[in-house]
């Protein structure tokens, strides 16, 4: 009689209750739309220039949470699961479920076992207003009133399915997993719209205990199917309790295209990139390959980037090509390396503007020993050989070094280092003795970002404008506060001719290598010393591509060169971007005119040559001089050279250049005959002399120089 008393008590008071309950201002929680829209996923996305993710990425440790999941998205069997493990009277209840809560306090006041009684609606109630929950152990009368009071606030105002909708994207169902977007996509890996009954019933189970051992849950979805019409999937349950559960839960990255585009751009959230997609996988594909095949060669980095030649948006942006886990961070295209011959562009564009040089002038290729305060400076082209007088277009698209430091004394060091600022280069910030002849061969350290900007403003006639990752109210819209003329147009033009003549480039690469594309292009590459950098850059009329290749941590390559390292990925690219359509050459700027040259003596056959108006001239004559006795002049009496413990002996030869040439004279080296042909020694440690002997083994000329280092291969 005593339980009936208490009982009946129990429930008068709960019905006194009720009036209060019904009567709770419904204003007073959140609308569905504000609750909606204040959810915010630890994970950020990047969004392609179309719309699509191509990136995520974590921004808040707090808990890991994907983006709301709409109920139509989410597997019907999962919706029905989890009615009825937590709410089998959800659709026809009003927020409280009575018959519930009266069962409840009947078990407590038998004995029984405590046991809850809140409905999805209380659930959510708590999960929308932190002021609902407990701080710890069980909610107290007065916060369960408060939660009913709320439950019945949102179904005054809400729709069943927002509430099933948002309780599912707010629960949390193991670890720091919150919601079931994160839940279906860190436990099983797929979307929540794929999950089937056995894995329902694991997330299910998981909404009572989100922590529980993995063979608790395993019983509790037992439980859950011998009380439904899904007990065939109990074991597979049990199953993936024990594949799913047996580890802190991991949310694997599901979009994973443009890691350090998402570093720069999702601070604070969502962000639309500049970034095509397609574009965006084929040059991460295409470096990738790449560099599995040079892996041999000691190359395991690279980075590329894409450019539209008239916005200036980035395409793609690859900045680490290699993948490596000890590398994960570092962002190739933003780190500082030496250009190498990729920066001889910008010293012939000097010159011709400044009509020291046109593209037909002579520049004489031999050896040349400039004076610096470490010694003398004697630069050397790529394959050790001189090819005597050359036109300043073949000396630029062959790549050749002493003509190139020849310019670069003609121009002065001092105006090419101001000039490689005004095309961007900030990270040149000493003067021209610093850098000295040798930023003529790319001494400078530059980044991919900044070269390939330079080129673009190239090919835009010498006007520059900044590089964006983050789309424009317009497509094609520059601001015109940020256009600024750092070049001539006239001398840009021609320098692009230059670098896109197939023939000029042919005396060292040949006609048919990985710069020849079948449309107009213009590219250049560059390789630093001791091959520890490896660029290729060039444009076409819409399009500007660079790429690099090398060791982040500043390893040498073992025999690659621009045309072989950097140059294929280039190509590629390059192709892939112009198509069918190809590319047409740029129209010539009305300051330039297209003139016949000839050379006296004939070192290059005649041809047509783009002048800049008023320097153009019929022939290029070399004078003849006073006759000069040949003489010695590499290497040069005194000097001291080194063996290169980094680079394989094969690669290291001492080029020995006589000027004028003349083919009655012979090398003697420590009185051993050289073979007449010889024009390059196999260096080994010591003093040595050299002389040049006439056809009665006669000296005419004699110098000393010293190797230092341990010797690499015996004395040719």
């Amino acid at each position: 009689m005593s339980s009936y008393i208490a009982v009946s008590s129990i429930t008068f008071g709960l019905l006194a209750v009720v009036a209060t309950v019904l009567s709770a201002d419904a204003a007073s929680v959140r609308a569905y739309s504000e609750v909606r829209e204040r959810h915010r996923s630890s994970e950020a996305r990047l969004f392609d220039r179309h719309g699509e993710v191509i990136h995520e990425l974590r921004v808040d440790a707090r808990g890991r949470r994907l983006h709301w999941v709409a109920l139509v998205d989410i597997s019907p069997a999962l919706v029905d699961t989890v009615l009825h493990s937590e709410d089998r009277r959800f659709r026809r209840h009003g927020g409280v479920d009575w018959l519930a809560a009266a069962r409840a306090l009947w078990e407590m006041a038998t004995g029984g076992a405590p046991r809850g009684a809140s409905t999805i609606t209380m659930q959510l109630a708590a999960l929308v207003d932190t002021g609902l929950r407990p701080s710890s152990g069980r909610r107290g009368p007065a916060q369960k009133w408060a939660q009913m009071r709320a439950a019945w606030s949102i179904e005054q105002r809400w729709s069943k399915a927002q509430i099933l909708e948002a309780y599912l994207n707010l629960a949390s169902f193991r670890g720091e997993l919150q919601g079931i977007a994160a839940a279906s996509r860190g436990l099983f890996d797929k979307a929540p719209s794929g999950l089937d009954g056995g894995e329902s019933l694991l997330l299910a189970a998981l909404l009572r205990a989100p922590n529980a051992t993995a063979d608790a849950v395993a019983r509790r979805a037992c439980g859950l199917a011998g009380s439904s019409d899904g007990d065939a999937d109990c074991g597979r349950a049990a199953r993936l309790a024990a594949d799913a559960l047996s580890g802190p839960p991991r949310l694997r990255q599901a979009v994973t295209l443009a890691p350090e585009v998402a570093r720069r751009l999702l601070g604070g959230g969502d962000a639309t990139s500049t970034l095509d997609a397609a574009i965006q996988r084929r040059v991460a594909d295409s470096l990738w390959r790449q560099l599995a095949g040079l892996r041999d060669r000691g190359v395991n980095d690279g980075a590329a980037l894409v450019v539209d030649n008239a916005s200036g948006e980035v395409l793609a942006y690859a900045g680490n090509g290699g993948r490596r886990a000890e590398s994960h961070y570092v962002d190739g295209v933003q780190a500082p390396r030496q250009a190498g011959s990729a920066l001889k562009p910008f010293l012939y564009e000097l010159a011709i503007e400044r009509r020291l040089l046109t593209a037909a002038s002579p520049l004489l290729d031999a050896a040349v020993d400039l004076p610096t305060p470490s010694g003398l400076y004697a630069p050397q082209n790529y394959d050790r050989d001189f090819n005597g007088w050359v036109s300043a277009r073949t000396a630029l698209a062959a790549s050749l070094n002493v003509p190139a430091v020849r310019v670069a004394m003609l121009t002065g060091v001092d105006a090419y280092v101001e000039h490689l600022r005004r095309f961007g280069f900030s990270g040149l910030t000493e003067d021209g003795d610093y850098y000295g002849h040798a930023l003529a061969l790319g001494s400078g350290e530059v980044t991919l970002w900044q070269l390939v900007n330079a080129y673009r403003t190239l090919a835009n006639g010498g006007v520059r404008t900044p590089l964006t990752l983050t789309q424009l109210a317009a497509p094609t819209a520059v601001p015109s506060d940020s256009r600024q003329r750092v070049a001539d147009p006239d001398a840009a033009f021609i320098v692009a001719d230059m670098l896109a003549d197939r023939a000029a480039r042919s005396p060292t690469f040949g006609l048919d290598n990985a710069l020849a594309t079948p449309y107009w292009s213009a590219a250049k590459t560059g390789t630093s010393k001791d091959m520890r950098d490896n660029w290729c850059v060039g444009f076409s009329r819409r399009y500007t591509v660079g790429v690099w290749v090398g060791n982040f941590d500043g390893r040498p390559m073992r025999n690659v060169s621009g045309v072989t390292g950097a140059a294929p990925v280039w190509l590629e690219i390059m192709n892939h971007l112009n198509g069918a359509d190809g590319s047409a050459a740029p129209v010539p700027p009305s300051g330039v005119v297209r003139a016949a040259v000839s050379f006296d003596p004939p070192f290059e056959t005649p041809r047509e040559e783009w002048f800049v108006a008023g320097t153009q001239a019929g022939r290029m004559v070399i004078a003849d001089g006073p006759v000069r006795r040949p003489r010695i002049v590499y290497p040069g009496d005194g000097l001291v050279v080194a063996i290169d413990p980094d680079m394989p002996p094969g690669r290291q030869r001492l080029p020995l250049a006589m000027e004028p040439r003349h083919a009655g004279l012979r090398w003697r080296l420590d009185d051993v005959w050289l073979a007449p042909d010889t024009d390059g020694w196999q260096p080994s440690p010591g003093e040595h002399a050299l002389e040049l002997v006439d056809g009665a083994g006669l000296p005419i000329d004699r110098v000393v120089f010293t190797v230092r280092g341990a010797a690499a291969r015996a004395l040719n």
